[in-house]
């Protein structure tokens, strides 16, 4: 997996614990951070109200299926991506029946 160089501030007291339990744990902050965050994503990924939001992001084209993908696993995305083309097809089918 490659990485990618983000940067963002954050207060200084989280840094100073971050580094606290990177030196602890022989880590560096950013696996700290990494960890960190990996941790909060796996947690929040197992609630439904976060999986729905997904996938209505997904629905509403403002992410891709691979990113979908990556949340609620292959299986349920190529479910979801099937329904968004029959919820398309359905709705092409209304807007050709309103035009007769």
């Amino acid at each position: 997996m490659g990485t990618t160089r983000v940067n963002f501030r954050l207060p200084e007291k989280l840094i100073e614990k971050a580094d606290v339990a990177a030196e602890v744990s022989h880590k560096n902050r950013t696996e700290i951070v990494v960890e960190a965050l990996q941790d909060y994503l796996d947690d929040i990924e197992d609630q439904e109200r976060f999986r729905e939001a997904v996938v209505e992001l997904y629905l509403d084209d403002e992410i891709g299926f691979e990113a979908l993908k990556g949340f609620v696993g292959r299986q349920d995305a190529e479910s979801v991506r099937a329904s968004k083309a029959l919820l398309r097809r359905g709705d092409e089918l209304a807007d050709d029946l309103a035009d007769l």
